[in-house]
């Protein structure tokens, strides 16, 4: 049984321990989207730090028609918090690429995030801050982020949790259940996480945790996919020559 009560007090000594090592007076800096990740990440870093320490940013591309969602969080939580549109830089980047270039559909989905995550940096660099990744286990498993994208950051409290449990631990911080439940849509073509994935969360996380699933086809595709993304988790590969000096 999950104990999301014991995990979330183990998550947030975790992110005490984390800045005591890693940048001590530094600032938690998060991309705020109003679903339930960055939520959740946000409230496990202000019960960590305190709310002075853990800035918000805003990330629309253009109109948003759910940004009073991330309103409402970072108000619930009382953090400092900026909005800054990307649609200019990312209309400048296409709009600068060679006319010779057939630019890829996947090329213009994993444009925003890559851009998301250079003006987290951006600004975690002028606020004295450290980047939170917001991802969970189960987008993870099945290769659901953009490397150097949403899948970037300096540390990642979520990592090894699933969307159920994530939503439990968003419980327990007293998130609005509006923002713990608020089914995650991709905003490029309107259709839910789940329908893009070809399986639900409930399925998956029961897979990764006990290993069962009662749906073979959908068992194959979650596997295909995990099997397909592994590189995602994994360093960077390097060359490592064998070089003797005499």
């Amino acid at each position: 049984m999950f104990d999301a009560q014991k995990i979330k007090n183990e998550c947030v000594e975790w992110i005490k321990d984390f800045f005591e090592q890693n940048g001590q007076g530094c600032n938690a800096v998060v991309g705020i989207s109003g679903g339930k990740d960055s939520s959740v990440a946000a409230a496990l870093c202000v019960e960590a730090l305190g709310a002075d320490r853990v800035i918000g940013v805003l990330m629309p591309q253009g109109e948003q028609h759910d940004i009073d969602m991330a309103y409402l969080l970072v108000n619930h939580l009382g953090i400092k918090h900026y909005e800054i549109n990307i649609k200019d830089a990312i209309e400048g980047v296409l709009k600068n690429m060679p006319e010779n270039l057939n630019v890829s559909v996947q090329s213009r989905v994993n444009l925003p995030p890559r851009i998301r995550m250079s003006v987290l940096y951006a600004v975690s660099q002028s606020v004295n801050g450290r980047v939170v990744n917001t991802c969970n286990l189960s987008e993870d498993w099945v290769g659901y982020s953009t490397r150097y994208g949403d899948a970037a950051g300096d540390f990642s409290p979520m990592a090894n949790l699933t969307v159920t449990e994530v939503k439990e631990i968003g419980r327990v911080l007293g998130l609005p259940d509006v923002l713990v439940d608020k089914v995650p849509i991709d905003g490029l073509c309107g259709k839910t996480d789940e329908e893009n994935l070809g399986f639900t969360y409930a399925e998956l996380d029961r897979y990764i945790r006990t290993g069962e699933i009662d749906d073979m086809a959908k068992k194959e595709l979650i596997d295909r996919k995990h099997k397909l993304n592994l590189f995602k988790l994994q360093l960077m590969p390097t060359f490592k020559p064998e070089i003797k000096y005499e």
